[in-house]
């Protein structure tokens, strides 16, 4: 269920925002509706980011194929 609240922008936060509710559905009035969309994507962005970054992290190489790319990185480093 929407819950009303009041929400105090800056001016040039403000503006953005009343540009892209005209864009999007050729009115001002749809300020919720554009401010709401903003919110859900930063918030599904970070949570994607942690779960991306405390996520168990594995990996299966060949000591060969280790031995390779360190070669070939050390061939980089020692170029600079």
């Amino acid at each position: 269920m929407p819950k009303r609240t009041t929400v105090i922008l800056d001016d040039d936060v403000y503006e953005k925002i009343v540009r892209e509710s005209i864009k999007r559905y050729g009115t001002t009035r749809a300020l919720s509706k554009i401010i709401n969309d903003l919110l859900r994507k930063s918030l599904s962005y970070k949570e994607d980011l942690v779960r991306l970054i405390y996520s168990e992290k594995t990996i299966h190489i060949s000591e060969e194929d280790f031995e390779i790319f360190r070669r070939e990185l050390e061939k980089r480093f020692v170029s600079r």
